[in-house]
Formats: C-alpha cells, sequence, structure tokens
C-alpha cells in the first residue's frame, strides 16, 4: 500500500488561475494606461486643429495615407536591429512575434517615463527562446542607436542647410553628444551595469559582450535609411495640405528640410523624457519648417505628422495584437 500523501490536482489546460488571472489583470491594466495617453495625445492635437480653424475638407486623404505608410515602413530598419541585436546576444527570437512587439511597444512611448516601451516589448517577445530581461537590453541598444544615428544626421542637416544658425546647429550638436556617447558599445554596458539592470536576469551580463563595433555599425548604416523615410513621411503630409509649399517641388531642398526637421524633433523628444515628446517636437519642427513654408503652414503640418503617426501606430497594432497567433506561440512557456 502506498502511504505517500498525494499531490494536489493539477489545474486543467485553460482553467482560470490566481496566476492566470494576475497576468490578465495585469495586461488589462497597462492596455488601459496606454489607452488613456493615447486619448490625451490625440484629444490635444484635435484641440490644436481647432485652434488653427483648420479645414478638414480641403486635405487630400490620399497623401495621409502614403505619409502613415511611409513612417510604418521608415520603421522596419529599427525592428530589424532590435531583432539582431537579441540574435547577437544569444537568444532565438521568432520574426513575426519581434514585430509585434516592436510596433506595439510604439504604443508606450505616450505613457510617462519612457519604460512603457520596454515593458511592452519585452514581455510580448519573451518566450521559451528569448530572455525577457536580454530583450529589454537590446531594447535600450536599439533605441539608443536609433536616436544617436537620428541627431547625427540632424546635425550634418543642419550644418548644411541652418550653419547660419548656431542656435540649431548648437542643439543638434548638444544632443549628438547625449545620445552618442551611452550608445557607444563599451559605454552602454557600464551604464547596464551602473543602473543594475543587470540583475534583472542573470543572462544579461554575458549577453552585453556581444555588442561590439561591427554590429553597432551594421546598425547604423540600417538606421540612416530610417530616417531619410521618415524625413519623406513629413513631406507627404506637406503635400496633403490645401496649398502645398512651390519648394516641394524641389527634392533637393525639401527631403533635406524634412529629414532634418523628424530628426531633430524625435531625438529633442526623446530626450526631454516627455510622453510622445509632445510639444518639443511640435516646436522644433515649426522652428526649422517657418522659414521656409510658413509659421501657420508649420504648425498645422507639425500637428498633422504627429496625428498621422499615431494613426498609422494604431492600425498597424491593432492588426498584429489580433493576428492569428501559430501554436508553438501559444504552446511555449515563457521564462
Amino acid at each position: 500500500m502506498n502511504d505517500r500523501p498525494m499531490s494536489p490536482p493539477r489545474p486543467a489546460a485553460g482553467a482560470w488561475t490566481w496566476t492566470r488571472c494576475a497576468k490578465l489583470a495585469f495586461r488589462v491594466a497597462i492596455m488601459g494606461v496606454v489607452t488613456f495617453f493615447i486619448y490625451r495625445a490625440v484629444a490635444s492635437s484635435l484641440r490644436q486643429f481647432e485652434e488653427q480653424r483648420f479645414d478638414w475638407k480641403a486635405v487630400r486623404p490620399g497623401w495621409l495615407v502614403v505619409s502613415g505608410l511611409i513612417y510604418l515602413v521608415g520603421s522596419v530598419p529599427g525592428w530589424w536591429f532590435w531583432h539582431r541585436v537579441m540574435e547577437a546576444m544569444g537568444q532565438q527570437p521568432c520574426w513575426r512575434k519581434s514585430l509585434r512587439a516592436f510596433y506595439i511597444g510604439h504604443l508606450g512611448k505616450y505613457v510617462p517615463g519612457k519604460a512603457m516601451v520596454v515593458v511592452l516589448r519585452a514581455g510580448m517577445v519573451r518566450d521559451a527562446l528569448v530572455d525577457g530581461g536580454v530583450a529589454a537590453a537590446a531594447v535600450f541598444v536599439e533605441t539608443l542607436t536609433t536616436i544617436a544615428v537620428g541627431a547625427v544626421l540632424a546635425s550634418v542637416l543642419i550644418a548644411w542647410r541652418f550653419h547660419h544658425d548656431m542656435r540649431l546647429l548648437g542643439l543638434a550638436l548638444l544632443l549628438t553628444f547625449a545620445a552618442g556617447v551611452p550608445a557607444w558599445p563599451s559605454v552602454f554596458r557600464r551604464v547596464v551595469l551602473f543602473l543594475k539592470v543587470h540583475r534583472a536576469s542573470p543572462k544579461i551580463e554575458p549577453a552585453l559582450q556581444a555588442l561590439d563595433l561591427r554590429l553597432m555599425g551594421t546598425g547604423w548604416l540600417m538606421l540612416i535609411p530610417s530616417w531619410l523615410i521618415m524625413g519623406t513621411s513629413l513631406w507627404a503630409a506637406l503635400a496633403a495640405l490645401p496649398n502645398p509649399p512651390a519648394s516641394l517641388s524641389d527634392p533637393l531642398v525639401s527631403l533635406p528640410l524634412c529629414t532634418a526637421c523628424v530628426a531633430l524633433a524625435l531625438v529633442a523628444g526623446f530626450v526631454s523624457m516627455i510622453p510622445g515628446g509632445v510639444g518639443v517636437r511640435e516646436f522644433v519642427v515649426i522652428t526649422l519648417l517657418a522659414p521656409t513654408v510658413g509659421e501657420p503652414t508649420a504648425v498645422i503640418s507639425a500637428v498633422l505628422l504627429r496625428l498621422v503617426w499615431l494613426i498609422a501606430e494604431l492600425v498597424v497594432s491593432a492588426a498584429l495584437y489580433w493576428q492569428p497567433r501559430s501554436a508553438a506561440d501559444r504552446e511555449a512557456p515563457t521564462r
């Protein structure tokens, strides 16, 4: 006769356990926070349109769609680099899951502190083959590299187009230093150790040794076209206005200007730590565009670009969030 105590029965597959309920509650809370701050961003944009008495009926919607699509395409190199960094750090991410996590994670930038981007991306890509802590460290690598590339590109373009404005050039160089130094591999490793981020997972510290100049150089080569493409998105948004500026007809003039606007605006918004860079991004775009297209057009284009990008992010995030998952994705245990 077996006198050993019987182990409690395991819950049936799909049964609601406390752990499962807690995870669901956490996800609902995150989505609630993200939704609230996205609502605030949209409401702020619409108020600005009302203040400018913007006539929506005169807009060319086709160009707005083109602008949104260009922005999403311009984000692809950032996703690729994040995926590549995770692979270099010894992880085996599924490209479908990392693409889904990358775009949905974009919505986290509208929450104060920027940390929600890391939470969303790392949480959504984590599985049996991807450590959540290493994925989070890879988010920092991708983000800092993207910002550093944007800052350097903005400095070059501003030195070319706005060399007479020492304030703009000084701001671009300052942002280049602030964003570029932490992105250097050896400095980044020290920053992670200083912030004790490696305590989140014992795999982070050895994984950081994979960061070298070859990997970061590959990221730079991929991310430079990314910023140029996103500059084209602003160009398309300007083309959607009722009376598009005449300068748009000359790509050698308009595209470098639009790229400098987008790059410097996003870098400044990131460094400011304001959710979504609200106000900071618009100020930079208006400052750079106003001398060429006029202040009213600059104001409208800055707010319109934010709204177009936000809608594009929401649409692609919804499509990726509700996409059917493979059996491997559903059954893979998380770490």
